[in-house]
């Protein structure tokens, strides 16, 4: 008896699918093209991840040295193997490239493979929007690692090209019809951006602030590095993290320099594109201010998990894998970033659980949902779980 390719399966699939892929290209082709792929991607995501956060295009200039400007001929601009080559150093000059490039080549190179491997037999669309997905995850969580906000090119954006394929991709949404997969979509941007905003809302409300009481009788000191409670002194970088942090306070005197005031509000921004001080009706450029006195009987310093990014953020997961999806990052994402805050305080990096964003867990979370997380929540929301 003769035994044919479409006869004998591999990973579920008939052997001759894997030497005839998409288009008759043989299938692990493919899979080669989509791990070069994701390497020029995660080069480009490079480049997205130092000019987005700073207003600058992701286009124009080519890729140069951010220090020398020397711009890097195609020959030196090779994923992987021109940092190997120049050992991370810039060939004109010799400035250090940090590891951060090369891990973002190779950890994109190795997702877009992994996706495809997972998806490509079944849904090879599919796939390729995953991949497309898993980009804007990368180029959000380093972004946010760095500088605590998620840009509206990739949230709002996101959630544009999440629709759009969705449209173009059923089975993004695991559905079989174009209109079923419009509802899920659209069902996924309203569950994924409300869910998470009535989160941030309540948060605000009950831990968005920390209330330091103070002895009215010994001024809190602010200078240029931070400021100096009874307790001792807290640098600005352990207090203000996103735009929208500010220090505030009732105080009963305040002295300046050349000033003083009574009985006014006292409100310091540090993190808008111009540093504000808000004394009563007066408002000083923060730089203009390097020392200021505060009698008040109570601090109030900002203490924010959340933000309006990460809203976006969600609505964009729920454009591209419905609600289901939003739902289970939501809660995965609370899980992932418990335990590494337990981590870094176990090893003595407390101070870091505040520096850094949500973002990151909430990217984790809905990749933990693409490889296998909807199975538990399809299990769980059956009761099956367990049993």
């Amino acid at each position: 008896m003769v035994t044919t390719l479409t006869e004998t399966t591999y990973l579920g699939m008939p052997l001759e699918f894997w030497f005839t892929g998409p288009l008759g290209i043989p299938f692990h082709i493919w899979s080669f093209t989509m791990a070069v792929t994701g390497l020029i991607v995660g080069s480009f995501l490079n480049v997205v991840i130092h000019r987005m956060p700073l207003g600058m295009s992701v286009v124009t200039p080519g890729s140069h040295c951010p220090k020398c400007e020397y711009k890097i001929p195609l020959r030196l601009n090779l994923p992987i193997i021109s940092w190997l080559w120049l050992r991370g150093k810039c060939a004109n000059c010799s400035v250090s490239i940090s590891p951060r490039y090369l891990a973002v080549e190779a950890f994109t190179g190795a997702l877009f493979l992994l996706t495809w491997l997972k998806f490509g037999p079944t849904s090879p669309g599919m796939a390729w929007a995953l991949c497309l997905l898993f980009a804007g995850f990368i180029a959000a969580t380093f972004i946010d690692v760095e500088h605590l906000i998620i840009p509206d090119e990739i949230t709002l954006g996101g959630i544009v090209v999440g629709f759009l394929l969705s449209v173009a991709v059923p089975d993004l949404q695991g559905v079989a019809s174009i209109p079923e997969s419009i509802k899920a979509s659209g069902l996924g941007v309203a569950v994924g951006g409300g869910v998470v905003y009535a989160v941030l809302r309540l948060g605000k409300l009950l831990f968005g602030r920390e209330r330091v009481p103070v002895s009215p009788e010994t001024p809190v000191i602010f200078h240029e590095a931070g400021l100096v409670l009874p307790t001792g002194e807290i640098p600005y970088e352990e207090v203000f993290y996103r735009e929208s942090d500010a220090v505030t306070a009732k105080a009963r005197r305040v002295e300046l320099f050349d000033r003083c005031f009574s009985n006014v509000p006292v409100r310091l921004e540090l993190m808008r594109k111009v540093p504000v001080l808000r004394i009563g009706e007066e408002t000083f450029e923060a730089a203009d201010q390097p020392w200021m006195s505060v009698e008040t009987e109570e601090l109030v310093l900002p203490r924010e998990a959340m933000g309006f990014g990460d809203v976006k953020f969600m609505a964009a997961i729920g454009a591209f894998l419905g609600w289901q999806a939003t739902v289970f990052s939501l809660f995965a994402s609370a899980v992932i970033g418990s335990v590494v805050a337990i981590a870094l305080i176990a090893i003595g990096r407390q101070k870091w659980t505040g520096r850094l964003g949500y973002g990151p867990y909430i990217a984790v979370a809905a990749m933990i949902w693409v490889f296998g997380g909807h199975h538990f929540m399809d299990q769980w929301l059956s009761g099956s779980v367990g049993n």
